[in-house]
């Protein structure tokens, strides 16, 4: 009888694993949007004004870039905290090369390059050296923020060429062309995911490792791929953060990774990997830059922001053990 049995449930393991199982974006995170949006309209005069809702997509813009990565490499079953100083060291590589008179084009594209090769040390050190991913971009979070000091000395790079500037400054039939680049990664991924060979064995790896490689996916191989996706993401993010403030410094995006991490979990992202939309990420990243929006509005002093944010992420992490303790139990 078990000779008979563990074909069939080989079989069905594999079938699960390469079954997308991205979930659907939770209803209760669209309607604590809602009742935000509906509330700060009420209670604050500003908040409905055309800039207001435009510095509320600005703030989110950058994030949100940074948030398509890092809900890829989580849906695949990864992790990944150097996003932060990877968008700084890309920041400071274009501001360098531009004061040495490289071509705009050519210092861009040396700093997505910067954020492909941080991706693929971090992929490799995970995939063929078996280190926890928490461990391996804690390392290199450290490791390269460090550089960006040694390199620059700890100076900042104030940036003047306009086009780069544009970024930041400019718009494309009257919305800014950073929310322009956020809405168009996010369009572009995810599309990707639900549809493509990238998305699907995403789902998979992140739902099972064993049962994708069982299957003839070649998981470190992809692995590297999710990585690299972050790792370029990331400075790209970098340069429009450059473009938004003016000046490249190494101690750029500090932190960011709470911001990231608390959009992609709380849009429903699971942290053990397998499950996840982006356009739960993309809800999120509207709640959080609501409320931080809200409360600056409301005169609550800025500090405050750090407080409901971590509180928003412990909420987040809770549902999700929740959630995934009720399908365990199904």
């Amino acid at each position: 009888m078990s000779a008979t049995t563990r074909p069939v449930s080989t079989v069905s393991r594999l079938r699960s694993a390469l079954r997308p199982a991205e979930g659907g974006v939770n209803p209760g995170l669209v309607a604590a949007l809602l009742i935000l949006f509906v509330l700060l309209a009420v209670t604050s005069p500003y908040f409905l004004s055309s800039t207001n809702l435009l510095n509320i997509g600005k703030a989110v813009a950058i994030t949100g870039i940074v948030a398509v990565g890092e809900t890829i490499v989580i849906i695949a079953g990864g992790f990944d905290l150097s996003v932060g100083s990877t968008m700084a060291a890309a920041g400071m590589t274009a501001a360098f090369l531009l004061g040495f008179g490289v071509p705009l084009p050519v210092a861009f594209a040396a700093s997505i390059l910067l954020g492909i090769l941080i991706g693929l040390v971090n992929g490799a050190i995970i995939s063929y050296a078996r280190i926890n991913p928490l461990i391996t971009t804690l390392a290199t979070l450290a490791i390269v923020r460090g550089l960006a000091y040694v390199v620059s000395g700890g100076r900042e790079i104030v940036i003047s060429d306009p086009a780069w500037l544009s970024l930041g400054t400019g718009a494309i039939l009257g919305i800014p062309v950073m929310i322009v680049i956020v809405a168009v990664t996010f369009l572009v991924f995810g599309w990707a995911m639900p549809r493509t060979i990238f998305g699907r064995y995403a789902y998979a790896i992140g739902s099972s490792a064993r049962a994708a490689r069982l299957s003839g996916v070649a998981v470190d191989r992809w692995r590297l791929a999710f990585y690299v996706t972050c790792g370029g993401l990331a400075s790209l993010a970098g340069l429009v953060l450059v473009a938004r403030t003016g000046n490249a410094q190494p101690s750029a995006a500090l932190g960011v990774e709470l911001d990231v991490i608390t959009a992609v979990i709380l849009g429903g992202t699971s942290l053990t990997g397998g499950r996840g939309r982006l356009a739960g990420t993309l809800i999120a990243l509207l709640v959080i830059g609501i409320v931080n929006n809200g409360l600056t509005l409301l005169g609550v002093p800025s500090y405050w922001q750090q407080v409901v944010k971590g509180g928003i992420l412990l909420a987040a992490v809770l549902y999700d053990e929740l959630h995934r303790g009720r399908r365990d139990e199904r």
